[in-house]
């Protein structure tokens, strides 16, 4: 290993002496300076740790995303990656593994998903792919040297991370990909390579062989490896590729860019989606999703649920057996490392293997959906301590025998503009609290973990490899040879590890429940739903499927209520603001939903609009009448049910009667299909249509003012409330049960 680092050199070292002597061995080393002043047992230390052979070592990685593949071999996805694409821990290890999570359902992949029966997870197996370009794979399979080898990582590295924008979307780049690289670059790509990427690309274009795949919003790299899994599965599209077929393709594409072949392995080849469970009670399909909506509540737990049981190869589960390191990589805690640990025969092989060190990589910086929101502390983001806690939350049998040590990049050495031009973006680090974490018998260690002098390049701090990769060399070394003593010791004792305990069996794990419809099909029997609908304009009905596929939770039968959509100009708006001012509404009496025209110059307001709209439309034609009666001071407003054979209801009868009393209206006690509220004559009341469409909107995208207020109370245990509040809060924490339960059809808890 090249001991040199980028850090700026010192001339001296100063042991601090609140650090542990792990971490003070970890900074001496990433000074990259074995300074004279520095104690002569460390310096003859450090230079055994840089000279310690790790060919035998046996590593497998687990994760997802940017993480996995920064610390991997770096970002890839950075412009100057090619210049500094020969480092990381592929450095380090001739024996291995990774790991990927396959529910990643956002950007190119997405679109993947929704017309092809395919794993999630293609655009992080394409980074990861290309983070472990080996220099010397290419070397021997081109015949490359030198600045040969440089040009042709940067051909790659241009081809596979190319997007497709509806304006350069061409066919005519995916039969000749080379016609995408500058002309004095052509040259320099080898016969084998262009014929092949030219042939992986034709056979996704009109009248290939396989499925046509149009290129706008992919990413070309993508597309080339789908192009590999569908030719290893001969073309079919009627059932998802096995794990053979996924695996053959993954080969065949690290073979052609000189990344190890066999080593990287989808975490099943079982199509999967992501359900997240949130403290206020709403429960929402989708991992990109958890971003974008960006709810108010801190994620309690998510689960995945599988088209079928997952199936783990057999050549994981032997990496992972035989593995002298595990890692988990730093990663989305909830959507590239939790998602992996669902699967249980992967959990089990960690567990058994009681002689490798385990350690997890712990992430630098909150993220919007998933870190943003301390589960015990709503107005901050986690620390450490609380993404071991959210482990044992999620995971059967909680961290016992999952991780023995927790990495961490130091955030006391980052440079106080990065920080504060992070805290302007509403970004804040996720910093380690020690002492609650060696309480959960887990070590911590804290590293300096990023390259300084790169700040001004990418205006972000991420992992170095180097430095990463330095920092599990020293790891390994001191649990091999320092472990019996005391200041260097990585392995605590266990006895304490199930207070951070998770989930029972059954419930989450449990084989009844639902199991969810490949994507594709689901969007399939979405547009077959709207495809008589009479919707006008005919864009709307493409927003309604774009809607559909944001919220999941929005199923099929949710849109048999209504015949069609139509935009009414705004002189001709004739419904009453006295109440609201939703700009879509229902109409009972023709069963259209109708939009105000102002809507279509405002894309999230006809959104909501329209999610709201199509909520009072499951209530359909459910009443005979309603009236307001004016009282001595009050008001009082009246509904009459239609009888229960005459109901055009999504709601069953019992269900249509419970959602009124969640409404606060009250049945009268001599006629059962007579509810009324009385109120005040200035009070306020959302009448039941209304009130069912703003809650349907809501509990879908997590928006919406009026209800974001009304669910306030939410945020509050009910302890600290006066008995009003909290009898007010315990109706709305029902009637988002009510909804998570009757409406989206979540399973209820166990």
């Amino acid at each position: 290993m090249d001991p040199s680092l980028d850090a700026p050199q010192s001339t001296t070292w100063q042991p601090d002496v609140s650090r542990t002597g792990i971490e003070h061995l970890l900074e001496f080393l990433l000074t990259g300076v074995l300074s004279p002043n520095a104690p002569g047992d460390t310096e003859k230390l450090a230079e055994r740790i840089l000279r310690f052979d790790l060919r035998d070592t046996r590593a497998v990685i687990l994760g997802g995303g940017t993480g996995l593949s920064t610390i991997v071999g770096g970002n890839s996805q950075l412009p100057n990656w090619p210049a500094r694409s020969d480092v990381g821990i592929k450095r380090e290890f001739e024996s291995l593994d990774f790991v990927v999570c396959t529910t990643d359902d956002g950007g190119s992949t997405g679109r993947l998903l929704k017309f092809l029966p395919i794993i999630g997870g293609v655009g992080d197996l394409r980074k990861l792919l290309l983070s472990s370009i080996l220099h010397e794979n290419l070397q021997r399979k081109y015949g490359v040297r030198g600045e040969q080898i440089y040009n042709l990582v940067c051909i790659i590295h241009y081809l596979f991370n190319y997007r497709f924008t509806e304006r350069t979307a061409d066919f005519a780049c995916y039969k000749n990909p080379l016609l995408l690289v500058s002309h004095n670059l052509r040259s320099a790509c080898p016969k084998p390579l262009s014929e092949t990427l030219s042939e992986l690309g034709r056979y996704v274009c009109p009248g290939g062989s396989g499925p046509t795949i149009p290129p706008t919003g992919h990413a070309l790299g993508n597309i080339f490896l789908t192009s590999a899994i569908f030719m290893a599965a001969k073309g079919r599209t009627d059932r998802p590729p096995v794990l053979r077929e996924i695996q053959t393709g993954i080969n065949r594409i690290a073979e052609l860019i000189g990344a190890s072949v066999g080593r990287i392995h989808p975490a099943t080849a079982t199509p999967g989606q992501l359900k997240f469970r949130y403290i206020n009670g709403v429960e929402v399909y989708g991992q990109s999703k958890s971003a974008l909506a960006n709810r108010s509540s801190p994620v309690e737990r998510i689960t995945v649920e599988f088209t079928r049981k997952p199936a783990v190869s057999a050549a994981i589960l032997n990496a992972i057996k035989r593995a002298d390191l595990l890692i988990l990589a730093p990663g989305s805690l909830y959507t590239s490392i939790i998602p992996i640990l669902h699967l249980d025969p992967i959990v089990e092989a960690i567990r058994s293997n009681t002689r490798a060190l385990k350690i997890l990589g712990a992430n630098s910086w909150v993220q919007e959906g998933e870190t943003d929101k301390s589960f015990k502390n709503q107005r901050r983001g986690f620390l450490v301590s609380e993404l071991i806690e959210a482990y044992g939350r999620n995971i059967r049998g909680g961290i016992e025998g999952l991780f023995d040590v927790v990495l961490s990049a130091n955030m006391e050495q980052i440079p106080g503009n990065i920080l504060r031009n992070y805290a302007l973006e509403g970004k804040s680090p996720i910093h380690m609290d020690r002492f609650r974490v060696e309480a959960m018998s887990v070590t911590p260690v804290e590293a300096t973990l990023f390259a300084p002098q790169n700040e001004h390049l990418i205006k972000l701090i991420h992992h170095d490899p180097k430095r990463f990769a330095l920092a599990i060399r020293t790891l390994l070394y001191i649990d091999k040879f320092l472990k019996n003593k005391k200041e260097y010791r990585l392995r605590p004792p266990k006895a304490s590890r199930k207070a951070v305990s998770g989930r029972k069996s059954g419930g989450r794990h449990s084989e009844k429940r639902r199991r969810s419809p490949l994507l594709c099909d689901y969007m399939n029997s979405i547009k077959a739903s709207l495809k008589k609908k009479d919707i006008r304009p005919a864009e709307l009905r493409d927003l309604l499927i774009e809607l559909a596929w944001e919220n999941r939770d929005l199923q099929p039968s949710h849109l048999k209520f209504f015949r069609g959509v139509r935009v009414i100009p705004a002189v001709k708006w004739n419904r009453s603001t006295e109440l609201d001012n939703v700009l879509g509404y229902f109409d009972p009496q023709n069963r259209y939903i109708k939009l105000r025209e102002d809507l279509l110059f405002s894309s999230s307001r006809l959104r909501q609009d329209l999610l709201v709209a199509l909520g009072e439309s499951l209530l359909g034609r459910y009443m005979h009448n309603r009236r307001w009666i004016k009282q001595n001071g009050s008001r009082c407003y009246e509904i009459t049910l239609k009888p229960e054979v005459e109901q055009e209801c999504y709601l069953t009868d019992s269900q249509l009667r419970a959602f009124l009393t969640l409404a606060r209206l009250n049945p009268d006690p001599e006629n059962n299909r007579i509810f009324r509220i009385t109120i005040n004559r200035d009070g306020g009341f959302i009448p039941p249509g209304l009130l069912f469409g703003l809650v349907y909107a809501w509990y879908l995208s997590g928006q919406g003012f009026t209800m974001e207020y009304e669910m306030t109370l939410l945020r509050w245990p009910t302890k600290s409330l006066i008995p009003l509040h909290a009898k007010d809060r315990a109706r709305k924490e029902a009637l988002v049960t009510f909804f998570r339960q009757e409406i989206f059809g979540h399973n209820p808890d166990k």
